[in-house]
């Protein structure tokens, strides 16, 4: 489990809101228990008080020294009782009680004291006493009467050992049920992943799953299926009106390309309006290319062309290269190919839809290398996927124009002037995103490197029927 995952946040903050409220329950606990002792404490001590008060009222100072002196006594004898009795002069000389000398510890404001008091003479062991000290006859003598707490201050250290005993399951119980908690949310969140990465790989049907429940992430996920009906209805919309708008001028796009190759016909070979004709043609020519690139994209986007069965990237490779050869002589150009490993890369795609891609990407390598530069196609293998990779050493791409060239009709300033109609690299990014794979520009140092990767063995999403491969033009 990652401690930066949500599971793991929720569980720690589980833990240490439970732990404080726990911790602050066992705190009001504690005052309230230890106060309640002190209380029955001091309340005894004032009744032993009382007693004394109205003994000395009857008896006088001397049946106040017999009195306290038959109780330490009686106490002694019974070896039972935690009484605390000292009568002293102003000057602190003890006439009667069970302590040696008047204790050394301040007294507070309303009379209060509390001291260490001898338990055991043999042990050293000492207890903590709590008094209250009165003067007599007018301060001319001093008595303490209190109790020894030992078994209250005994009781307060247990109570605050089982708090911490207490806390400590408390935390051992709150980290293991927020984790619980937070696997439940998680499982949650991860149906919503799932649909968003097939929805992201082209499968705008996907929804997100719904419970009985009805809670705060059935609204949610209500909410996100709504939203991706909505999407879904407005892309079918777009593909529509792009495929009929495509459909429909195709067909008189073809036609006129046809009276234009009729009138060319009637004209003379050398004429001006042979030429104004020719390149008349060239330009309808184009636009049917363009036309039918949109079409094309648009049934790969869609799932429409069928992934076909296993492909020899490495006999792929070699196909693409050879077809490229005359056209790189042209340009005194060499295309080298590494074919990586012994044995066969196969992959499972559509090999006319794969070659396309390549092509299209040689073609532009081929197109902005210079005269006499050098292409270099590698494959290999890496992990579960198959890299295949075209290197040139023309003037590249800008760093933060590498993803924008993707996008349908992007083209770069530098290449306006050059023919292509800037569809070619948003095919490739079509084919690869079918196949379940990436497409990844870099810089070559000088040049540009096309670096694809396709999964190996795996079976690609099934479509419909494939439909014939057709030359594109590269894009820029």
């Amino acid at each position: 489990m990652k401690f930066h995952s949500y599971t793991a946040r929720l569980a720690l903050w589980y833990a240490l809101l439970f732990s404080a409220s726990t911790l602050l329950l066992f705190y009001f606990f504690y005052l309230f228990t230890a106060s309640h002792m002190i209380q029955q404490a001091e309340k005894t001590i004032q009744a032993e008080i009382r007693g004394l008060a109205e003994r000395y009222d009857r008896n006088g100072l001397r049946g106040l020294v017999a009195t306290i002196t038959n109780r330490v006594g009686r106490q002694q004898a019974q070896a039972s009782g935690n009484a605390v009795y000292l009568l002293t002069t102003r000057a602190f000389r003890p006439l009667a009680g069970n302590l040696d000398r008047w204790p050394a510890a301040g007294e507070s404001a309303d009379g209060w004291i509390e001291f260490d008091l001898v338990a055991d003479r043999e042990s050293g062991e000492t207890h903590l006493a709590r008094a209250k000290v009165f003067q007599l006859q007018r301060g001319r003598y001093r008595l303490l009467v209190g109790l020894d707490i030992h078994q209250l201050t005994e009781a307060k250290r247990r109570i605050v050992q089982a708090l911490g005993w207490g806390l400590a399951i408390m935390l051992l119980l709150a980290f293991p049920g927020g984790l619980i908690l937070g696997r439940r949310s998680a499982r949650k969140i991860e149906r919503i992943n799932q649909t968003a990465r097939s929805i992201i790989s082209g499968d705008l049907s996907r929804r997100v799953p719904l419970s009985k429940r009805q809670d705060d992430f059935d609204q949610v996920a209500h909410n996100l299926n709504q939203m991706l009906d909505r999407i879904q209805r407005l892309m079918e919309d777009i593909r529509r009106v792009s495929d009929g708008v495509a459909h429909d001028l195709r067909t008189p796009l073809a036609r006129l390309r046809q009276r234009l190759e009729e009138a060319r016909a009637r004209e003379a070979p050398d004429s001006e309006s042979a030429r104004s004709l020719e390149d008349a043609i060239k330009e309808a020519d184009s636009l049917l290319s363009t036309f039918n690139a949109l079409l094309r994209i648009a049934r790969i986007e869609a799932r429409q062309t069928a992934p076909g069965g296993e492909v020899d990237l490495r006999a792929l490779v070699a196909d693409v290269a050879e077809f490229y050869e005359p056209l790189a002589e042209e340009k005194q150009q060499r295309i080298a190919v590494a074919p990586g490993q012994d044995g066969g890369i196969a992959v499972r795609g559509d090999r006319d839809l794969l070659f396309q891609a390549l092509a299209n990407i040689l073609e532009n390598a081929l197109r902005y290398a210079p005269r006499g530069g050098a292409i270099e196609i590698s494959l290999h293998r890496s992990g579960a996927v198959a890299c295949i990779a075209v290197a040139d050493n023309g003037p590249g791409i800008p760093e933060g124009e590498r993803e924008n060239v993707f996008r349908r009709f992007h083209r770069l300033d530098q290449s306006r002037g050059s023919g292509g109609n800037g569809l070619g690299l948003s095919l490739v990014a079509a084919v690869v995103a079918m196949h379940d794979g990436e497409i990844a520009l870099q810089s070559n140092h000088p040049g540009l490197r096309a670096l694809i990767t396709l999964p190996l063995g795996e079976k690609m999403t099934e479509a419909g029927p494939a439909e014939a491969p057709q030359k594109m033009p590269a894009a820029a």
